[in-house]
């Protein structure tokens, strides 16, 4: 009987484990890095920003936030 909880126990940490381990592994993959930092004015609208097109053409607020309008 002893070895029976013995064995549960063993199961219930190792599932315990492996779950906070795919847990930490798909949060890390869940922040994609862009590789190019240009939008569109209307990329920038749709995504929330405003497109600031006077001394420095960049995509203000929103998703593209900083973005170079290209």
């Amino acid at each position: 009987m002893r070895s029976r909880r013995i064995l549960a126990a063993v199961i219930a940490t190792a599932a315990l484990a492996g779950l906070g381990l795919t847990g930490a592994a798909t949060a890390t993959a869940d922040t994609p890095s862009p590789h190019f930092n240009y939008t569109t004015a209307a990329k920038c609208r749709e995504g929330g920003g405003e497109p600031y097109l006077h001394n420095t053409v960049k995509c203000w607020g929103g998703t593209y936030d900083g973005y170079t309008i290209d």
